[in-house]
C-alpha cells in the first residue's frame, strides 16, 4: 500500500470513479473487484483496515452447516462455492481444516447429522482436492465426509482421550486469518491503481444535485477535513451501514436497518486444550453447538450468537458468553477451565438486516443485501467472511450494469499472492518460517528484508517477528501499537498474557523508529494500546 501520507494527498487531489467507505473485508473486496475491471477506486476506513467484524470472527471459511437445520439451501450452497474460490485464489492464507462430531458411550453417530453432511457433500460440488505442492505438504483430502474411530478421534483431537470417545464423523471446512485476509485483498487492490488511507472518518455525502458525488471526510489524525469527489458511493461500512444516512440526500426508507448480533470467542494455551489439526463441533444447549479449533498454535473457542444493543465500535466479551463457553466446552471435554485459564478473547458484532420481526439474531439469515439509494449510493451489508468476494462482485455489477459496460468480474480466477515454501525463508528462524509462509506467501520475502537484524520473537515462544512490526508501519499503514498486535499480528489475541511491559516497550521503540515517535510520544501510545486492551476486552492491558 501507498505510505498514508501519500494516499491522503492523492485522495484529496485526484477524482476517481468509485468511492469505497469501509475498510474490512466487503470494502477491501469491492475495492480489488472495481480496481480489476478498470475503475480509478478510492477506499477510505474510519479506524484500521479490519478494525470491525472483519478481525473478529470465527475464523472459518465455510458453507454453514448449521443453516441446513433452516433449509437455507441456497445460503449454504453459495457459501461452500466461495470456500472453494477462496482456496483457490489463496492456497497459503486459505487452509482446508477437518472438523470432527464424537459420539461416546457406544451412542450411535446421530443420523440427522449424518444426513446433512450428505447434503453439504452434494452441495460442494469443486471439493477440495488432495494437492502435492512444494510449499505445503499437508493432507488435502477431499471434502467428503466419513466416519472415522474412536481411536482417530482422540489422535486428532487428544482433549478428548478422558472421554474415550466410540466413534465420529469428520468432515471438511476452512480456516483462515481474517484480518490478514482484509490486508491482502487490498495488497493485490493497491497493485490495480485503489488508493486506501485508514482513519479517515466520512462525515458526509456531497450533494450534486441530489446525488451522491463523493464524501466529506476527516483525518482522525491531523483534524483536517477534506473532500473526495467520486462518481459513484459505495457504502461497505457492515454494521454501521445504516448510519451513513444524510437526511438531505436520501429517506431513512432507502437503507436497511441493521440488528447487530454479538459473537464472542475465547482463546486458551494449546497444552491446555489439545487439538491436533482437528476442530470439535461441541453442543452447547439448547440445540446449539460451538466450534473448538486450532488456530496460531492456540485453541480458539466459539462463538455466541446474542443480540447487541451497546457499543458497536469497543465491543467486550461479556462475561456471560464467557462463562457459557466455557460451560460447554467443560461440560464437553471434561476440563475445569476458568477465565484464569484464557490466553486471549474478543467479541464483534455481525451485521445482520432487521426484518421487522421479533425473532432472535440466531433464526436470522446471513444472507448479504445490496440497496441502491435516490442518490446514487450503493450500501452492502449483511453476509458472512465466506462470502466476501460474491457480495463485491454483486456489488460491481450493479455498478457496470448501471455505466452500461460490460465489464467482467475476475476475482474468482485472480490469485492473491503467490505461495511460498517455508524451507525456502532461511532468513527467518526455523521456529517462525511455517506462520510466516501462512500469512504473507511469497511476501514473507519482503517482510524479513525491511529488517533482517529483526528477525527475533515479539515475545518469546511464539513466531511473530519484530520485523513484522516494521513492514506493518512501511507497507500497510500501521499507525498504533494496536494495529501491530491486535490486525498485523494477532498477538494481543493468541498470547494476551505476555504483553508484558518490556514486551510493549520493545514493540513501541520498533514503530516509533519507524513513524518518528519521540520518548514521550511512544509512552502515551503504550498507555493508548492499554486502554484500547480495556476497552477490547482482551486481557493484554498491562
Amino acid at each position: 500500500m501507498l505510505p498514508r501520507a501519500e494516499a491522503v494527498a492523492t485522495l484529496a487531489r485526484e477524482p476517481f470513479d468509485v468511492l469505497v467507505i469501509g475498510g474490512g473485508i466487503t470494502g477491501a473486496g469491492v475495492a480489488l473487484d472495481a480496481a480489476t475491471r478498470g475503475y480509478s477506486v478510492a477506499l477510505v476506513e474510519r479506524g484500521d483496515y479490519a478494525s470491525g467484524t472483519s478481525s473478529r470472527s470465527s475464523k472459518l471459511v465455510h458453507g454453514g452447516l448449521r443453516y441446513l437445520q433452516n433449509f437455507d439451501l441456497g445460503l449454504v450452497r453459495e457459501a461452500l462455492l466461495e470456500r472453494q474460490i477462496n482456496v483457490n485464489v489463496a492456497p497459503y492464507l486459505t487452509r482446508p481444516l477437518r472438523l470432527i462430531v464424537p459420539a461416546f458411550d457406544g451412542q450411535r453417530l446421530d443420523r440427522v447429522v449424518g444426513l446433512g453432511l450428505n447434503a453439504y457433500d452434494v452441495m460442494s460440488v469443486d471439493r477440495i482436492r488432495r494437492r502435492r505442492r512444494r510449499h505445503d505438504e499437508a493432507d488435502w483430502s477431499p471434502a467428503r465426509h466419513r466416519i472415522i474411530s474412536g481411536e482417530e478421534v482422540v489422535e486428532r483431537i487428544p482433549a478428548l482421550a478422558g472421554r474415550a470417545p466410540t466413534s465420529g464423523y469428520l468432515f471438511y471446512d476452512c480456516q483462515t486469518d481474517d484480518s490478514r485476509l482484509v490486508l491482502t485483498v487490498l495488497a493485490e487492490a493497491d497493485r490495480f491503481g485503489v488508493v486506501a488511507a485508514n482513519r479517515l472518518e466520512a462525515l458526509a455525502l456531497i450533494d450534486e444535485g441530489g446525488r451522491a458525488a463523493g464524501a466529506r471526510v476527516r483525518d482522525k489524525e491531523s483534524g483536517d477535513e477534506l473532500e473526495i469527489r467520486a462518481a459513484t458511493v459505495v457504502n461497505a461500512t457492515g454494521v454501521w451501514a445504516d448510519r451513513l444516512r444524510p437526511a438531505e440526500l436520501y429517506d431513512e426508507a432507502e437503507v436497511p436497518v441493521i440488528r447487530p448480533s454479538r459473537g464472542t470467542h475465547i482463546i486458551v494455551d494449546a497444552d491446555r486444550l489439545p487439538m491436533h489439526g482437528a476442530g470439535a463441533i461441541v453442543p452447547a444447549g439448547s440445540g446449539r453447538t460451538i466450534f473448538v479449533l486450532p488456530w496460531l498454535g492456540q485453541t480458539l473457542i466459539g462463538t455466541t450468537d446474542t443480540d447487541h444493543g451497546g457499543d458497536v465500535v469497543h465491543v467486550k466479551p461479556a462475561e456471560e458468553d464467557i462463562a457459557y463457553l466455557l460451560d460447554a466446552v467443560n461440560g464437553f471435554f471434561g476440563t475445569t477451565l476458568t477465565p484464569a485459564d484464557l490466553a486471549g478473547a474478543y467479541a464483534g458484532v455481525r451485521p445482520l438486516i432487521s426484518t421487522g420481526d421479533s425473532g432472535k439474531s440466531v433464526d436470522i439469515s446471513r444472507k448479504a443485501e445490496l440497496y441502491e439509494t435516490s442518490s446514487g449510493m450503493i450500501t452492502i451489508t449483511g453476509g458472512k467472511l465466506t462470502t466476501w468476494r460474491r457480495m463485491a462482485k454483486q456489488t460491481v455489477d450493479r455498478i457496470v450494469e448501471r455505466d452500461g459496460n460490460d465489464a467482467r468480474c475476475i476475482t474468482h480466477e485472480l490469485p492473491l499472492g503467490m505461495a511460498v515454501a517455508s524451507s525456502d525463508l532461511v532468513a527467518a528462524p526455523d521456529w517462525a518460517r511455517d506462520q510466516l509462509a501462512g500469512r504473507y506467501g511469497h511476501v514473507a520475502h519482503d517482510v524479513l528484508a525491511v529488517a533482517p537484524e529483526l528477525a527475533e520473537a515479539i515475545v518469546p515462544g511464539r513466531p511473530d517477528l519484530l520485523a513484522e512490526v516494521v513492514y506493518a508501519a512501511r507497507r500497510e499503514q500501521a499507525r498504533t501499537i494496536g494495529d501491530v498486535l491486535l490486525r498485523r499480528t494477532r498477538l494481543a489475541l493468541t498470547a494476551a498474557r505476555s504483553l508484558t511491559p518490556p514486551v510493549l516497550a520493545r514493540v513501541a521503540d520498533v514503530l516509533g523508529d519507524e513513524l518518528d515517535w519521540d520518548e514521550r510520544r511512544r509512552a502515551r501510545e503504550i498507555e493508548a494500546f492499554a486502554e484500547e486492551a480495556r476497552e477490547e476486552g482482551i486481557l493484554s492491558a498491562p
